[in-house]
């Protein structure tokens, strides 16, 4: 397994180049200081995975995600981050990575999350995305008002959804799993799969990831 590194601070860049060079089975490739040098060693090294932080100055995680997803497709992209950085987390979400880190997670965490993605996974820690998702909704909702921009229109493929996929899609945007969905309905976790999956189809979304961040746009 090949990992690139990304981060700005040469500390946490080569502590982590250290760590998980450690680990049997996994080749640090190299590392890089913002999103357009992961962008170009992406293209030199060919890395199975990408190690990246969110925050950099020059091109940050979001621009440099979105460039390597797009031409590398095959490339894996985990995200580094911290609970402030939630405005970002919900752009780069929507541009297809695979998971996200907190910082301050321990090496082992950071390993088998990495190990997860390079296997097919993704990466989203149930708490801590309906944490992520509370603050983003009150974050763009404040960003709305202050812009004065708010609108009571919602995009037509949401009248494509039964009444029973917007229940669903708003427990989403709560940040509540299947299982917890499916006992507030009083449905059985089997119906509540497939009803998501359809609301997904329907929306044209990716994964249920990006059906929470629909829901927090659309239906608060």
């Amino acid at each position: 397994m090949r990992i690139l590194i990304v981060d700005d601070q040469r500390l946490m860049r080569d502590g982590l180049a250290t760590i998980i060079g450690l680990e049997p089975g996994i080749e640090v490739v190299g590392t890089a200081v913002d999103g357009r040098d992961a962008y170009t060693k992406v293209a030199e090294w060919q890395p199975d995975v990408v190690l990246m932080d969110i925050r950099m100055p020059g091109m940050d995680g979001v621009e440099g995600s979105e460039l390597i997803l797009k031409h590398f497709p095959e490339t894996k992209v985990l995200i580094l981050t911290t609970f402030d950085d939630a405005e970002l987390i919900m752009k780069v979400l929507e541009k297809g990575v695979h998971g996200y880190l907190l910082k301050d997670m321990r090496s082992e965490a950071i390993v088998s999350a990495i190990q997860t993605v390079y296997n097919g996974g993704t990466v989203f820690q149930h708490d801590i995305t309906a944490m992520l998702l509370k603050e983003i909704k009150q974050l763009t909702e404040q960003k709305e008002h202050d812009a004065n921009l708010l609108s009571h229109n919602r995009p037509a493929n949401l009248e494509l959804l039964t009444e029973r996929e917007k229940e669903i899609l708003a427990l989403l945007g709560q940040g509540l799993n299947n299982k917890e969905i499916a006992g507030s309905l009083f449905l059985t976790e089997g119906t509540m799969k497939n009803h998501v999956s359809n609301l997904i189809a329907k929306l044209g979304l990716r994964d249920r990831t990006q059906a929470a961040l629909y829901s927090v746009r659309h239906l608060s």
